[in-house]
């Protein structure tokens, strides 16, 4: 069974940093995409960030020069570093992953990942 699971979510002023952090079951084998996603009230889940198994990343334009995804093959380990946090950015955060993500030019279409993480809420107040 595939297992998913975020933590690091929390509350942050304007400008503040978060670290998200996700564990996927499946990483033992390397040959995997995985995102971040987010869905703010009333809004469609849209992509954040993903990362390819040939560490090929790719950001949403609203994210570029503030976030930054990485991985951990050693631990299994998704990682989203948010920096300069905007009140926009408010939102339930979810790890994603699957074996193939790649569709259409873009890692970024959550239809494309079939394992999901619970989520974790992200807050910035101005």
């Amino acid at each position: 069974q595939v297992h998913v699971a975020e933590s690091g979510g929390g509350s942050v002023q304007t400008g503040g940093s978060l670290r998200l952090s996700c564990v996927v079951s499946i990483y033992t084998d390397s040959t995997i995409c995985m995102g971040w996603f987010r869905q703010a009230p009333g809004k469609e889940r849209e992509g954040v960030a993903a990362i390819d198994s040939d560490d090929t990343t790719e950001y949403a334009d609203s994210v570029k020069g503030r976030f930054t995804i990485s991985k951990d093959n050693a631990k299994n380990a998704l990682y989203l570093q948010m920096n300069s946090l905007k009140p926009e950015d408010t939102a339930m955060y979810y790890c994603a992953a699957d074996y193939w993500c790649l569709v259409d030019g873009t890692r970024l279409g959550a239809n494309e990942y079939v394992y999901w993480g619970q989520g974790t809420q992200v807050t910035v107040s101005s």
